[in-house]
């Protein structure tokens, strides 16, 4: 009876400490022991992980490393390749605009009959204005045929072999072109030079002319047709004391980026200087 007793006075002092110290340890009284006591515990499982972290690197990290610079180096040929095709792609475009551009002009011109052709090669000499185009007599190029874009007057086919032409541009010093000021209209003379500047000259000194007027062919000495557009004017030169004025003039096409031309063939070049008055 008495060992029964003792038995239940014990479980009753354990039942009420447990109670005592879960009370405690709600109220936070025990919060400062506990934190003392699980120290050393934290501790040891952060060294265990910070050693156990190291060892798995040290086994998985190069192996890593070796994947990502391998994926590295597809990714920078794959980057590559994209761009090759990009620069592709934009040069295909600016292609298809400049014959999309060169069609549209040979739409609003139907009376002439035209064959287009690449620009392939440049005179490499400073002081001649020349360009090589992929087309020649085995195409129908003859020499004297008026060459153009959309924007308008090149120059002329100078010279002609059975794939190939030379072109002579309007800038060259050697080339003539008889024009029109629309504005004022008179004619007058375009002149290149050595510098690839072009002039205007024989312009009577009564005539009234400013910079912005727009410079046509005149179909005057038989070498192009009438009406295509050379340039404008962009200063003018007048002197009292000479006989005529000039003009400088901005070509309507920038011979520095030709890239396709189209060229009359139905255009037949008339050789006036057997008419001409000896001098």
């Amino acid at each position: 009876m008495s060992s029964a007793f003792s038995r239940y006075l014990q479980a009753a002092v354990v039942l009420l400490v447990l109670v005592g110290v879960l009370a405690l340890a709600l109220s936070g009284y025990l919060n400062t022991v506990i934190k003392v006591a699980l120290d050393p515990l934290v501790g040891a499982q952060r060294w265990f992980s910070s050693r156990y972290m190291s060892f798995y690197e040290f086994l998985t990290v190069p192996r890593d490393v070796a994947t990502l610079r391998q994926r590295n180096q597809e990714l920078e040929g794959e980057i590559s390749r994209l761009q090759t095709r990009v620069i592709e792609l934009e040069q295909q475009l600016r292609e298809a605009q400049v014959l999309y551009a060169l069609l549209n002009f040979a739409r609003t011109r139907p009376e002439s009959t035209y064959i287009a052709a690449s620009v392939i090669g440049r005179d490499p000499s400073p002081f001649l204005q020349y360009v090589i185009i992929d087309h020649g007599s085995d195409d129908g190029l003859r020499r004297g045929m008026p060459v153009v874009t959309e924007q308008g007057l090149v120059g002329r086919v100078d010279a002609v072999i059975a794939g190939a032409a030379r072109v002579q541009l309007i800038s060259d010093a050697a080339s003539v072109v008889n024009v029109r000021l629309q504005s004022a209209q008179v004619d007058a003379v375009l002149s290149g030079s050595v510098t690839g500047d072009l002039t205007i000259e024989m312009i009577p000194q009564e005539v009234v002319i400013q910079p912005g007027d727009l410079v046509l062919t005149s179909g005057l000495g038989g070498s192009y047709p009438l009406d295509i557009v050379v340039g404008r004017v962009t200063s003018v030169r007048k002197f009292e004391t000479d006989l005529f004025q000039t003009a400088s003039v901005q070509p309507a096409v920038d011979f520095t980026s030709l890239r396709a031309v189209l060229v009359i063939v139905n255009f037949r070049p008339v050789d006036v200087a057997p008419l001409q008055p000896s001098r």
